[in-house]
């Protein structure tokens, strides 16, 4: 008999303690279900895109400011500047008198061009299997979510030329961008901007440095490297012709009677012969290339060697290509006559130099003394962190050779948009332009001076005050969410708060578009520059 009434306490017990768990976990069932039903996360726009911007809200002027135009009017001192429909309307010496935003102390600069960065692309910025890859974009790649934009912003950096890395010899198509933080891929294009492509020459194309595994690609050698050009764009001319034949012949040519080959009295090539011409496969690569020949995409050539950038130029010459720009060009002061009579910009690294053989004999003064001898300078700046600190990039050409503090400006704003073949819309502070401009404290080019205000396309991309309490509440909204994670993770039992296990965040993960915020990223990923 004892047994038994002990058995039945025990079971008693046991039921009272199933009823607990049961209810405890309906308790945190409840619970958890209310916590994720309550919004912590904002909406992703809150905090970004334009500040304060009033469409159709008419003229406003930017009063009583030293303005450096970048343009044929100079530097302007106590002046004024009238902006409307997105565009500058007025550049006048004087103070506008009309209700505008008095910037007295402060100094106006065009918005800064960065012509060599891939600090907004989404994933790898090479695509290194075949060494042409022309039929490549970035524009689909572009990466509107990187805090690069916001921090860039916060420089001065209104413009920048997305470019594929320098594995191949032949790269992918670029993509030029505007800073328009908050707006999707698309709406971060620049409008009508020139296509362009990257090329590439030196150690990295023949494989010097990386892919050990993979070196039976050609080119392997320096001497393989202009013979591979001369094949593609053999190539590509011969695809150009077997198009124009087509289109002699009628085939491609239905929007436009005046290639379909058809004789005054109406026949067609087809009718003449019975048979139908053959249409030509299309291939996107030699595509990308004859537009190159036919003068429609800008080619920009990593190069540091004044051999290969001579042979470059050569090669495209007998093309009759003209280079637009060769970027980092660190020995372009030694051939800097040749480059000036081919007529293609020079965008430079501002002084670096030593981080492998290859660039042994670039100097800080090159970019001043390319200027000298007549060739289009800019800076540029190949990395995520120093596209934020284009304008001290810009006053190293002060520094090393002299170049006057006007023109080092122009370094990174006019002589950048026009090497990108967008000086007509950027580049200047002048009438009709797009107002792209900078707000500075102080002297541009003063390391002490910071960046107060962004503007583009007439609209405020960045206000340090206002900076502050985006960071600020950001900060905050971080800090809730992982809140509300630890404590849903606790309640479901797992890692979380005071849980037990080892709290080391391992249920959050980082999302593709930031997967590359606060890295450096250079044309080899690190490997090689």
């Amino acid at each position: 008999q004892p047994a038994k009434e002990e058995a039945k306490k025990d079971e008693a017990a046991d039921k009272e303690k199933e009823a607990k768990a049961k209810a405890e976990k309906e308790k945190k069932d409840a619970e958890s279900k209310e916590l994720q039903n309550k919004r912590v996360a904002k909406s992703p726009m809150e905090g970004r895109g334009a500040i304060d911007w009033r469409e159709g809200s008419g003229a406003l002027a930017m009063e009583n400011a030293t303005i450096w135009t970048c343009g044929k009017n100079g530097v302007l001192t106590n002046s004024s500047f009238a902006i409307g429909d997105r565009k500058i309307t007025q550049v006048i010496v004087q103070v506008w008198g009309g209700g505008g935003i008095d910037f007295k102390g402060a100094h106006i600069t065009p918005g800064l061009i960065d012509a060599h960065s891939h600090a907004a692309i989404l994933g790898a910025v090479n695509e290194p299997t075949l060494p042409s890859t022309a039929m490549v974009r970035i524009g689909d790649v572009v990466n509107s979510e990187t805090k690069n934009i916001s921090e860039q912003l916060a420089g001065g950096l209104t413009t920048a030329n997305l470019l594929h890395g320098s594995a191949n010899p032949i790269g992918g198509q670029n993509q030029i961008i505007k800073l328009r933080d908050g707006a999707s891929p698309d709406g971060m294009k620049f409008e009508d901007a020139p296509p362009g492509i990257k090329f590439a020459l030196g150690e990295n194309v023949k494989q010097a440095n990386w892919g050990e595994k993979f070196t039976t690609r050609f080119p392997q050698t320096r001497m393989g490297v202009p013979t591979f050009y001369r094949n593609r764009f053999t190539a590509a001319q011969q695809y150009l012709v077997g198009q124009a034949s087509r289109l002699s012949s009628g085939t491609n040519a239905n929007s436009n009677p005046s290639l379909s080959g058809k004789s005054d009295s109406g026949e067609t090539p087809s009718s003449r012969t019975g048979k139908m011409p053959v249409p030509q496969r299309r291939d996107l690569e030699l595509e990308a290339l004859g537009e190159i020949i036919e003068g429609k995409r800008f080619i920009h050539c990593h190069s540091y060697r004044q051999d290969e950038i001579l042979a470059f130029l050569r090669v495209m010459e007998s093309f009759g290509v003209r280079v637009a720009t060769l970027q980092h060009v660190l020995e372009g002061y030694k051939v800097a006559d040749e480059i000036a009579k081919h007529g293609a910009g020079a965008s430079c690294f501002s002084d670096w130099w030593a981080y492998k053989y290859e660039v042994i004999d670039a100097i800080p003064q090159a970019g001043s003394l390319m200027r000298e001898r007549g060739v289009l300078v800019s800076f540029n700046s190949d990395s995520p962190d120093l596209a934020r600190r284009m304008n001290t990039e810009a006053a190293k050409a002060v520094k090393y050779g002299g170049t006057s503090e006007e023109e080092a400006l122009k370094f990174v704003t006019i002589n950048a948009a026009k090497q990108l073949g967008i000086d007509k819309r950027v580049g200047s502070l002048e009438p009709g332009k797009d107002a792209d401009f900078v707000v500075w404290s102080g002297h541009p080019l003063d390391s002490r001076s910071v960046v107060l205000q962004t503007w583009i396309d007439g609209k405020k991309y960045f206000d340090r005050d206002e900076a502050v309490k985006r960071a600020a509440a950001l900060k905050q909204e971080r800090e809730d969410l992982i809140a509300k994670a630890k404590k849903l993770a606790k309640l479901a039992g797992g890692v979380g708060g005071d849980g037990g296990e080892k709290d080391d965040g391992s249920f959050f993960r980082v999302s593709l578009e930031h997967q590359f915020d606060g890295v450096e990223r250079h044309c080899m990923e690190g490997e090689a520059h």
